[in-house]
């Protein structure tokens, strides 16, 4: 069966500093053509890290959206054009005052492809030293350590909500498992 949908109009609703709205038609396999809402975003990255102990730091912040404090591992908008590795280790240090000498590669994250082009690239680090948070002006976020285990049973009672830290958690856990994550280093 055809699956593939072809743009055949794209209205933009609106721009704005992180987001820009789409209305689309969409010519359908079966020749119908609908309507088709569309939240282009340039991408995000999501870096889980990981102490020599094993233990992961995330970080804590209100999010607006949700009104409440979201648990999630340092994350960040990529600029147009950014290399997601680079703005990962930016986020890093920004948002836990944290670098790594190891970078692996956890896949990416498609948050909500009913709507929006959004990815998310995920990374795990290892190897990390402390030099000091470098938060942005608008950003306020508590750092928590948790150890693995904990973290696990956090995602299973739904304590973590945030889609893309609970999957770079249960990946990066399974390629240690399955001795896979060596092939990811970066």
């Amino acid at each position: 069966m055809e699956t593939k949908e072809t743009t055949i109009r794209k209205v933009y609703v609106f721009r704005g500093r992180i987001l820009t709205v789409r209305n689309d038609d969409a010519l359908m396999p079966n020749g119908d053509v609908r309507s088709r809402e569309v939240v282009e975003h340039p991408g995000g990255v999501c870096v889980l890290p990981v102490q020599n102990d094993g233990t992961i730091l995330l970080v804590e912040q209100f999010r607006y959206p949700y009104m409440e404090d979201v648990l999630e591992a340092p994350a960040g908008k990529l600029e147009r054009g950014e290399d997601p590795l680079s703005a990962g280790k930016r986020e890093l240090r920004e948002e836990t005052g944290m670098v790594a000498t190891e970078y692996f590669d956890l896949g990416v994250d498609y948050p909500s492809p009913g709507y929006t082009d959004e990815v998310i690239h995920l990374y795990a680090a290892r190897g990390l030293t402390e030099v000091g948070q470098d938060l942005d002006d608008d950003e306020f976020l508590n750092v928590k350590r948790l150890s693995f285990s904990a973290a696990l049973e956090m995602i299973y009672n739904n304590e973590i909500k945030d889609s893309k830290t609970a999957m770079a958690i249960l990946k990066y856990k399974d390629l240690l498992n399955l001795g896979k994550l060596d092939g990811k280093k970066l």
